[in-house]
């Protein structure tokens, strides 16, 4: 049966990023399965904060990308990332998604699915169901506010209890709400939320995107100049959760070992402040590149032979399970974690990479030099990784196995 799906995602293709890589590939299955989806995201500007010339002037802007009918409207985007930007940049995507919602989409929808982080999205979409009278599906991808009062990005009190008032009427509205780890879903099941609301569906890999190619490692290893080297990649976003500084401490521990080489490859708040750090260390050992699109990351990760996945060490983290560790699997490259918890739990089950403390370069760097001489572990590693992704956490099964289920919410 062909349901008509509102999606709201306040980040969305072109910008690069877990979010919107699992919103791409959710509504392109979901397309292909002949459901109709409409996309409500922002002009894209995420990390930089910059929105691209082509949306000056513009509140809103409508385009279909395969087959799904994308919708864009304006935000106050900044680079500049502080409190007052972010609740502005938030506020903004609440704000014009709900009057666009409202007074410039025509026809039913048989589903609204909001996905969050930013909590803003779901409030959006709490208002457009209410009078729209449309079934919500809500997904929490991260615990938010807490995640956000973890990162020190959320510190008054007045606005932890608002944003806590309007995470709990989105558990409250929504008739299903999707989760990506079993961590989030038993807080939620502590904090009263029926079993019966709530569906695990994990991050994953674009499979089909995301593999090994002995011809794309050759490639970019030669163009870097990096054959003889032993790389370690991290790809993606460089911002506050990250902590990236651990890396470049590392590097800077192993500033005498010829072999080692560091590849950073992303944008995000952080990133200035992390090459002026690098520089003053003086890193030769480590190379930033500029965000790559999304399809480019399989070559680079091909050429890398490990994979770095840290966050802060915090409580909220142990229940997170990123996306970059399905990635570098589907490309048959291990892991290197710095996240305890359900990550850590996974990739030593597997058996897919090595778990170190969070925020521990000695630990980091010792462990670097272990692998590089440890090739055949590293092999397997890999392999195994790329078994289980392919196995339980292919992008498109997911996306299936969740609208099959939300099937039974629609007004269809």
């Amino acid at each position: 049966m062909s349901m008509r799906i509102l999606y709201l995602s306040q980040y969305f293709f072109p910008e690069a990023g877990a979010t919107q890589s699992r919103a791409y590939d959710m509504a392109c299955t979901w397309v292909k399965m002949n459901h109709d989806v409409t996309m409500l995201s922002e002009f894209p500007n995420h990390p930089s904060g910059i929105i691209p010339p082509e949306y000056h002037g513009k509140y809103i802007e409508k385009s279909n990308l395969d087959g799904i009918e994308v919708i864009r409207v304006w935000v106050k985007a900044s680079p500049v990332k502080n409190f007052r930007n972010r609740l502005l940049f938030y506020l903004s995507y609440m704000v014009n998604a709900i009057i666009t919602g409202l007074f410039l989409l025509r026809g039913r929808y048989d589903l609204l699915y909001a996905t969050s982080p930013p909590l803003f999205v779901g409030g959006a979409g709490l208002v457009l169901s209410y009078l729209k009278h449309i079934p919500m599906i809500f997904e929490v991808r991260d615990l938010w506010p807490e995640s956000a009062i973890a990162l020190g990005e959320l510190s008054n009190p007045r606005s932890i209890l608002l944003a806590k008032k309007l995470e709990e009427m989105c558990y409250r509205r929504a008739l299903q709400v999707v989760v990506v780890t079993k961590g989030v879903y038993y807080h939620l099941l502590n904090r009263g939320i029926s079993s019966e609301k709530l569906i695990i569906i994990p991050n994953g890999a674009n499979t089909d995107m995301f593999s090994f190619s002995i011809h794309d490692r050759e490639c970019i290893r030669k163009e870097l100049q990096f054959e003889e080297k032993f790389i370690a990649i991290y790809a993606g976003i460089h911002g506050l959760a990250q902590n990236l500084e651990t890396i470049l401490e590392t590097a800077r521990l192993l500033l005498d070992n010829s072999k080692i080489h560091f590849l950073l490859i992303g944008d995000g708040p952080k990133k200035t402040e992390l090459i002026s750090l690098a520089a003053s260390y003086n890193l030769h050992n480590l190379t930033f590149l500029p965000e790559k699109p999304r399809e480019q990351i399989p070559l680079y990760l091909s050429a890398a032979d490990i994979a770095l996945v840290p966050l802060r060490k915090a409580e909220v983290f142990k229940v997170v399970l990123p996306s970059k560790i399905f990635d570098a699997w589907s490309c048959e490259r291990p892991v290197l974690l710095s996240i305890d918890g359900e990550a850590r739990e996974m990739v030593e089950t597997v058996h897919g990479g090595i778990f170190i403390p969070p925020e521990d370069p000695t630990k980091m760097a010792e462990t670097l030099i272990n692998l590089m001489n440890s090739p055949h572990e590293l092999d397997a590693m890999g392999k195994n990784g790329h078994r289980y992704t392919e196995q339980n956490h292919s992008r498109k099964a997911l996306a299936e196995k969740l609208i099959l289920h939300l099937g039974k919410f629609s007004k269809a």
